[in-house]
């Protein structure tokens, strides 16, 4: 049984002192290309500034990033941020779309973080929706609970949201779902048809929503973007997160889905 794996190497809220995860333009790159030597089937990739640090929305910041990765793994699915935590301009949060990546990501509602609020009206999110497609650019639907499912649904029936479609479920964050088996079964049971999903947990429920997602779902989400450590008080890499995935894939007997395998069902770039 294939799973896709979504290789979250980096996300808005690391840092060099609070976890291992890459940070500058290379790091990034070689970190992908790592996990792409590994086995995985698309990467979710964040931009950083080379000299602070900080994140960026700049295009001439994630070009290079692009480039790379696109040298060293051509095949692979590459998704670009387009969070709403940060820069909440439009004209900020979408400016990556002109490099053309294959995919970027749609938060499906506005929601609170412990430390910020991720704003995204509908608006928004119907103006993100029409640069992509502009630009051949596939949404990554991310929905935190099953009001973001309902919107995405009505979205898809609308025709606004055009197939094929593919969605990042991610619980664990204390104002939406959680990795229970009954919000996961409600989940489940109003996800849209037609869609692949992947499932991901926010901290300590990582694990547990990636084997939920390996069971019940097309695959998982899994990287330092959401999760820093590996026990509760060891900072993980990215290569221990997988490795601890795979071992757990093997004794289910399952394999990952490979980047040209994802790639044929419809998820790169429309118009490259």
């Amino acid at each position: 049984m294939k799973k896709i794996l979504n290789f979250t190497p980096t996300g808005t809220q690391t840092t060099r002192e609070n976890s291992l995860a890459p940070l500058t333009p290379n790091e990034i790159i070689e970190e992908v290309h790592q996990a792409y030597e590994f086995g995985i089937t698309m990467t979710h990739i964040h931009a950083r500034d080379p000299e602070d640090f900080k994140n960026t929305y700049r295009g001439e910041v994630y070009r290079p990033i692009i480039e790379g990765i696109r040298k060293h793994c051509p095949d692979l699915t590459i998704c670009v941020s387009l969070t709403g935590r940060l820069h909440p301009e439009f004209e900020k949060r979408s400016e990556v779309l002109e490099l053309y990546p294959d995919m970027g990501s749609l938060t499906m509602s506005s929601l609170n973080f412990p430390q910020a609020a991720s704003v995204n009206e509908p608006s928004m999110i119907l103006r993100l929706i029409q640069k992509m497609k502009d630009y051949g650019v596939t949404p990554e639907l991310e929905c935190f609970d099953t009001g973001m499912i309902n919107y995405t649904t009505y979205l898809i029936n609308k025709g606004i949201l055009e197939g094929p479609h593919y969605m990042n479920v991610i619980l664990g964050n204390l104002y939406n779902a959680q990795s229970d088996i009954s919000s996961v079964s409600s989940i489940l049971n109003n996800l849209p048809k037609n869609t692949k999903v992947c499932i991901g947990g926010i901290g300590g429920d990582q694990l547990k929503s990636n084997v939920l997602g390996l069971l019940y779902s097309d695959g998982i989400r899994i990287g330092l973007e959401d999760n820093l450590y590996y026990t509760d008080r060891v900072k993980a890499t990215n290569g221990e997160l997988l490795w601890r995935i795979k071992r757990i894939m093997d004794e289910f007997e399952m394999t990952i889905m490979s980047p040209l395998e994802f790639r044929e069902l419809g998820y790169g770039n429309k118009n490259s």
